[in-house]
């Protein structure tokens, strides 16, 4: 036995003489051993009986060598003592074999275990794990159990190691199991340290693209924006020969089939460079296009103008908004969405109708959907055409009933007439002829929405309805429009983008649709499909988007190596959440009040209304601090962004154009994308263009008043906009007064009809005959004089003894602060005040302001600019003195007052 050294021999170790009993050489003396330094020796335990023992000389280690084989032989005591003349026995064969201890414990040849199962499935074996023991012997060398230590486990194990699982594994229940194994040898000599078996679940494998977020936010102004950065295409092992991916973005829901600028439709055709004009048949309901008020809307503050139409609403357009005189060309534009008319036989669904208004039911031009085909008609008048002449043109296109936004245009360059829908151009596949309408004196009547039937019938009615929606309908006579002017009026500002085309795999190719709302790749590689699908991205090049949801459609068909069937590629679904854009606050800034003389009002020049005006926009950046701070503002940022009109309205009653207007040079608008209107009620300035633009134009804006004396004061109120009123600034309120500055005083008054009286002395000397009519005329002359000299002394005594008793009753007119001196003499006889015609004493001020600041770049007190970067700082405090003396009176007022100006202003 190893780590013994005493050795059990069958049979016994025994040397027998012959010699025996004689002394010496019948006794046994000694073993020799003759081997190859074997680990053994023998000793004689009883020499007269020849017993011995077989010893190791040292431990014996059975895993370094399990058996020995050597030669031993006996020597007898010889003749004597000395051992002279010993004999030897014959060589005996000894055999030896170590038994084994079992010194050590089983050791697993792994330090970790890790295997991937797929859910579902019931396994055999789904890992063998294995340990070793170093004893030497069978018994204690072989590893005779296994034995799982982590409990409560859906796992077995077998005495060989093999790992199963006893139940189905779930992935959504468990996706990775730990478990302890532990060895026994066949002397149940258990390993010191268990093993750890990592069991992974996988799903099952279910072709389709893995490693997409099912919302994307996209935050206004940050360029494009990775939809699928991470996405990759798991084929299950199966082999592609080639992919083909598309990817939709559905935005039918947003406005009108996109996201567009929202602006007017003058506005817009102004910014795309079309042909002015055009009349739009749908505005904006307002005091003057009040015949859209009865109109259903669908819009709401973000989005574009869209009226909806149900099959009882039409409007009637009133006649002097009719464009007249139609010639050979023209255009015809409209955004519609039109679906399927649900009844048996489809009636006539009008768009737009010019009919006659009473007596007779004759269209002279039309748009209509037919059975969900578009007609355009035209009957042209027998003086224009005197021949069988084309009057309908038919289109038949699945646009026109899928219920979905397009962009239609009409051009017409009779007896030519072409479609545009969405920029693509349509030949009419149907056109039909008709003889002109005879000329009569009959009126006719444009309507929107239904054809007016007022002739013919008992009692003049709409007919022919329309049921869907339009937006942006309008007429443009004289001109026809160009395909790159129609493909911006329908241009979508969001899409679809690649990042880095350049960087796109070999073998990849791509297509989008003219609107890029459809991306379509395909390719043979799947790694260089998955980078390629990677760079897809969405972008919105709106500096104010319509916030919401963008759906996201994906589909993927593949072809596989010679197969007959292939593996089939899920759809997948994912939105874009356009976020909420920061709203912008638009402030005017200016003079809100202007008293100058009347000869301003009358001069060439006219009076400039707003030299000072300013106008920012700012919006409010939150940081994430004060989102969680209540009550805490965000930091105002100034921003840049377009105008599309401002109004300056006539407040209280409308201009008299026989006394009074507001004017601008055209030469003002040139190189700008701005236009103007002018009425009796005010001037609107409109085209999508930069802030500045707007400031520089609407400086040029001039009033006139040749009879100030009638309307002294008035009032206007200056408002901007962006996106068609979807951010409007503040109402700015102007004040503009007219003085009648009199330059006479009473002593001059007096004096100043002395050479009147000389001359009438001169002309008709004493000493000669005066006519008796010339007498009559001058002292009738004299008579007046005199009385109006009595009647203006006693008023203004008279006046001066009211005054005296309500002396607190009198209010002075508030003036424009300047920073000069300013005299000023007013007519001692009639003074007109906002109350009329009223007698007032003659005063004469001298007023004086001074500017307390120190000697510093600043502009003057009444700049609206003050506050604004660039334009000074505002004063801490201003000096007034008044100077006051009445004719009459020798006593001098003197009035002072210091406004002291708080830091806030």
């Amino acid at each position: 036995t190893e780590n013994m050294d005493i050795v059990q021999l069958d049979p016994p170790l025994v040397a027998l003489d012959k010699d025996a009993p004689v002394p010496y050489a019948g006794e046994i003396c000694a073993f020799k051993i003759h081997g190859l330094e074997a680990p053994f020796e023998a000793v004689v335990l009883n020499g007269t009986s020849g017993e011995g023992q077989l010893r190791a000389r040292g431990l014996v280690d059975c895993e370094l060598q399990k058996e020995y084989t050597f030669i031993i032989q006996a020597h007898d005591c010889g003749a004597g003592p000395g051992g002279t003349g010993g004999k030897k026995s014959h060589k005996a064969v000894v055999h030896i074999q170590v038994n084994d201890v079992n010194e050590f414990s089983p050791v697993f040849r792994e330090a970790q275990y890790h295997v991937a199962v797929t859910e579902g499935k019931i396994y055999d074996n789904i890992l063998q794990v294995e340990a070793t023991d170093q004893d030497c012997s069978p018994q204690y060398s072989q590893i005779c159990n296994y034995q799982i230590t982590t409990s409560n486990t859906p796992f077995a194990i077998d005495r060989n190691g093999n790992i199963r699982n006893t139940e189905k594994l779930s992935f959504d229940k468990q996706q990775q199991y730990e478990v302890l194994v532990t060895a026994f040898d066949c002397g149940q000599k258990r390993s010191t340290e268990s093993v750890a078996v990592h069991i992974y679940v996988k799903p099952v494998c279910k072709p389709g693209w893995q490693g997409w977020d099912k919302r994307v936010d996209y935050e206004p102004g940050t360029g494009s924006k990775q939809l699928f950065p991470k996405m990759n295409l798991e084929t299950c092992g199966g082999l592609l020969s080639s992919v083909r991916t598309t990817v939709e973005l559905q935005t039918s829901h947003i406005g009108k089939g996109c996201d567009r600028e929202t602006y007017s439709e003058k506005s817009l055709q102004k910014l795309c460079g079309a042909s002015s004009g055009s009349t739009d048949l749908l505005p904006a309901p307002s005091t003057s296009t009040n015949w859209t008020a009865s109109l259903v809307t669908d819009s709401e503050r973000d989005s574009d103008l869209i009226f909806r139409f149900d099959g009882r609403q039409a409007a009637k357009i009133p006649d002097q908004v009719v464009p007249q005189n139609l010639t050979d060309q023209f255009t015809v534009a409209t955004w519609m969405k039109h679906g399927p008319n649900p009844g048996l036989r489809a009636e006539k669904e009008t768009l737009l109708c010019n009919s006659d208004k009473t007596e007779m039911n004759r269209h002279h031009y039309s748009l209509y959907v037919h059975n969900c085909r578009l007609v355009f008609l035209l009957r042209r008048d027998f003086i224009q055409v005197d021949t069988f002449r084309p009057a309908e043109f038919h289109w038949k296109l699945d646009q026109i009933c899928d219920k979905e936004w397009h962009y239609y245009v009409i051009n017409v360059e009779f007896p030519v007439v072409t479609l545009y829908v969405d920029g693509v151009t349509y030949d009419p596949y149907l056109v039909t002829d008709d003889w002109p309408i005879h000329p009569s004196q009959i009126d006719v009547q444009l309507t929107v929405g239904a054809c007016w039937q007022g002739g013919e019938v008992t009692k003049p009615r709409f007919t022919q309805y329309f049921r869907g929606s339009l937006s942006g309908l309008t007429i443009r006579p004289g001109k026809i429009e160009s395909q790159k002017v129609i493909s911006c009026l329908q241009a979508c500002k969001e899409g679809l983008d690649i990042n880095s085309l350049e960087s796109l795999g070999k073998g990849i190719k791509f297509h989008f649709n003219p609107a890029q709302s459809i991306l379509v790749m395909e390719g043979e590689d799947l790694e260089n499909m998955n980078a390629a699908l990677r760079k897809v991205s969405y972008i919105n090049s709106r500096q104010f988007p319509t916030p919401g949801i963008r759906h996201l459609h994906i589909s993927t068909s593949v072809q596989c190596f010679g197969e007959d069937t292939c593996i089939s590629i899920p759809d997948i679904d994912a939105v874009v959440m356009v976020l909420q854009p920061s709203e912008p606050r638009i402030t005017i800034a200016g003079v809100d009040r202007l008293t100058r003389p009347a000869a301003d009002l009358r001069g060439p020049a006219g009076l400039t209304l707003f030299q000072d005006l300013h106008i920012i926009s700012t919006v409010t950046k939150g940081d994430t601090a004060s989102h969680h701070t209540a009550g805490r503002p965000g930091v105002q940022e100034e921003i840049i962004h377009n105008l599309d009109y401002c109004d300056i309205l006539v407040l209280g009653e409308e201009l008299r154009p026989e006394q009074e207007s507001l004017q601008l040079q055209r030469s003002t608008l040139l190189g700008k994308h701005l236009d103007a209107t002018n009425s009796t009620s005010g001037m609107s300035i409109y085209g999508v263009d930069s802030m500045s633009n707007y400031e520089q134009v609407i400086r040029q804006v001039h009033y006139y008043n040749w009879h100030p004396a009638q309307t002294p004061d008035r009032k206007f109120r200056l408002t901007c906009s962006e996106l068609n009123g979807r951010y409007t600034s503040n109402e700015f309120t102007l004040e503009v007064s007219g003085l009648e500055s009199g330059t006479i005083k009473i002593q001059e008054f007096q004096c100043s009809f002395v050479p009147h009286l000389a001359m009438v002395h001169s002309l008709y000397p004493t000493h000669s005959p005066v006519p008796s009519a010339a007498t009559v005329v001058i002292v009738i002359c004299i008579a007046a004089l005199v009385v109006v000299v009595v009647l203006g002394i006693y008023r203004i005594h008279l006046t001066h003894q009211q005054e005296g008793r309500s002396s607190d009753t009198t209010k002075e007119r508030e003036l424009d602060w300047d920073d000069s001196a300013l005299n000023i003499t007013v007519n001692p006889m009639e003074v007109r005040g906002r109350g009329g015609l009223k007698t007032k004493p003659l005063w004469t001020a001298s007023h004086t302001a001074m500017d307390s600041l120190p000697h510093s770049s600043h502009t003057k007190p009444t700049k609206a600019g003050w506050g604004i970067p660039g334009y000074g700082q505002p004063p801490t405090q201003l000096t007034y003195q008044t100077n006051c003396s009445r004719l009459g009176y020798t006593r001098l007022w003197t009035a002072s007052h210091t406004a002291h100006i708080p830091n806030q202003l």
